[in-house]
């Protein structure tokens, strides 16, 4: 019996080992730093082919994220939970997009209905991915909190005493730290969430841990180009956000399509490979 327990247990070990192991059908290439523009020169011509979509993404997350900054508008903590939602949302939001793209580069006819489809697909490692990065954002919010009421003396409760007694602090020390710990909870999930999605969307047998650490795979191969496209996303959201969310829906479908392009140039299937 004992021997029995024990090669069932050995047989459960080994299939979650392969769940945690690298799939071998899947490539990570190496890029040019620049590659990054030829990205998003592919993601201006999927929404020239389907403007609608592009536009109706944006506008979703443009009124979300307006319309959560109005309402949290006077308290710096509701405000970045609000952003930090908006951050993981996006990235959920932007599967209409992956799926637009996806259409156009097989040549099929890509609507908006086809976009919103993707949502009601009900697949269950999507769902699991998403409470994970709610987690990372919770952590990371919690985190910037802490580090702020314990270095100040005074409490910081609207966006006016954020900048004043963090931003324009004096001395230095408390901005920078906080913005060092906020890049390095940022980067891992940066790299968790690179082409995670897409590759959920595109491979149904693929687990979550395969497709996170397919994701690390190509940061770790490609620091510099991803670094170039972590600038990118960054500057393009920042732009969106500071022109009264208003450039949202311009920048949602750019970085969406571009960001399928991505996967698609980074990540090799082959079919033949066990």
């Amino acid at each position: 019996m004992g021997t029995h327990h024990q090669t069932i247990w050995r047989t459960n070990r080994l299939n979650h080992m392969n769940l945690i192991q690298p799939h071998p059908s899947l490539e990570v290439k190496d890029i040019e730093m620049i590659r990054p523009m030829h990205w998003l020169a592919l993601a201006w011509k999927d929404m020239e082919r389907c403007p609608t979509a592009g536009v109706t993404h944006g506008l979703i997350l443009a009124i979300i994220g307006g319309g959560l900054f109005w309402f949290a508008r006077q308290d710096f903590w509701w405000i970045a939970a609000m952003l930090s939602a908006c951050m993981i949302v996006a990235p959920l939001l932007a599967m209409g997009l992956y799926d637009i793209s996806r259409r156009l580069e097989r040549n099929e006819e890509a609507t908006l209905a086809d976009a919103f489809r993707i949502w009601t697909c009900g697949d269950k490692r999507l769902i699991q991915f998403g409470l994970l990065l709610a987690l990372s954002s919770a952590g990371w919010l919690v985190c910037s909190a802490a580090l702020i009421q314990w270095m100040l003396p005074a409490s910081v409760h609207t966006p006016a005493d954020f900048i004043r007694l963090v931003v324009l602090q004096p001395e230095f020390g408390l901005f920078e730290v906080w913005v060092l710990m906020s890049a390095l909870i940022a980067a891992p999930m940066y790299a968790s969430t690179l082409v995670t999605i897409p590759l959920l969307m595109d491979h149904p047998t693929l687990t979550v841990q395969q497709a996170v650490l397919t994701s690390w795979r190509v940061v770790a191969m490609n620091p510099f180009a991803m670094a170039c496209w972590a600038g990118i996303l960054c500057l393009f959201t920042a732009l969106g956000i500071g022109s009264a969310f208003l450039g949202l829906l311009g920048v949602v479908p750019m970085l969406g399509h571009a960001s399928w392009h991505a996967y698609r140039d980074l990540v090799v299937y082959d079919p033949t490979v066990h």
